[in-house]
């Protein structure tokens, strides 16, 4: 693992437990459970991102050490291989989405994005990412007209792949174009640190809400105009905040290095959000991202701390994706 990698997007020790978010925390027993969702199948799968199929309830999970991706059948209590690690020859697999014509994205942070037709798991397109510069592919979100936006760690900016994209790249190649620029938003950081995580989008797909990790802010990106603006947030902020959910005008953040999840209220423009509830418990075990089920918010128990990205030690066997109410 490389040094750029571990420094992706924790902290440990005291470090981590400095940083913990200043904000009303629940206890596993006093507040929401955490129990465990589903398990995967591979002892060193170290999962990242999670996708739900909107048509079929079934869920997917990317591992960050094998490039493998992983499907729980909608109500099943264990996962199986869909696409064995090396497939196509991924490494990596963190972001994942599933959009509403049954295709499955993929990221690979060091090579782009791989797109799956999940009736036959032919792939059907890969976005190569920019060759020349240093990058870190991270999370993408797909939006109401099919527009996938992906989120750069290192750059930091946003790709954009139009369904006019994917039409022109099937069965085949193209190339991933960064279409917005937050450089100029974001606080400064050290050059080795890594910004831009989670993205998420409004209902309409109007607006993207993309989380700065290392700075803990908020950011809205108007997708029409192109402006882009902070987010102010009352009662806490975002460090550490990797995978994010919106539904109506309700986020969830998975905050990795602090086994934290939050929920926020947001304005009606978007230009605000209230820290409403912070669960905070070691049984999350470096929570990387979530996923709102009917039944409650799935959460990637990535393990990151033992033998992973993370540091040494050893994994604490089965992985699993944990449901939580928050």
């Amino acid at each position: 693992m490389s040094r750029s990698i571990h420094r992706r997007t924790f902290l440990t020790g005291a470090a981590a437990a400095a940083a913990a978010i200043a904000a009303p925390t629940a206890s596993a027993a006093a507040g929401p459970r955490v129990s465990t969702a589903f398990t995967l199948p591979d002892d060193r799968a170290y999962p990242e991102g999670i996708a739900l199929d909107p048509r079929t309830g079934d869920a997917y999970v990317g591992s960050f050490t094998n490039g493998a991706v992983y499907r729980a059948a909608a109500g099943s209590r264990a996962a199986e291989a869909f696409l064995p690690a090396g497939t196509d020859g991924r490494t990596t697999a963190n972001g994942l989405k599933v959009d509403r014509a049954g295709r499955l994205w993929v990221i690979d942070h060091t090579t782009g994005v791989d797109v799956y037709d999940l009736r036959d798991r032919s792939l059907l397109a890969r976005f190569e990412a920019p060759k020349g510069a240093q990058h870190f592919l991270n999370d993408l979100v797909i939006t109401e007209d099919g527009t996938a936006y992906v989120t750069d760690s290192v750059l930091p900016v946003v790709y954009r792949i139009t369904p006019a994209d994917l039409a022109r790249a099937r069965g085949g190649t193209g190339s991933l174009v960064a279409h917005f620029d937050l450089s100029g938003a974001i606080p400064p950081h050290s050059e080795d640190a890594y910004t831009l995580n989670g993205i998420t989008a409004d209902p309409t797909g109007r607006l993207l809400f993309v989380v700065d990790m290392t700075g803990g802010g908020l950011y809205r990106v108007d997708v029409a105009d192109g402006s882009i603006s902070q987010v102010t947030l009352y009662g806490g902020d975002l460090k550490h905040g990797d995978g994010l959910e919106l539904s109506h005008r309700t986020l969830w953040a998975a905050h990795n290095a602090t086994n934290t999840l939050t929920r926020w209220h947001l304005s009606p423009d978007g230009t605000e959000a209230h820290l409403a509830r912070t669960l905070t418990d070691p049984a999350l075990q470096i929570p990387t991202t979530l996923a709102r089920s009917p039944h409650g918010l799935l959460v990637v128990r990535s393990q990151f701390d033992k033998g992973g990205p993370m540091g040494p030690g050893t994994p604490t066997p089965p992985f699993s994706v944990a449901r939580v109410r928050l």
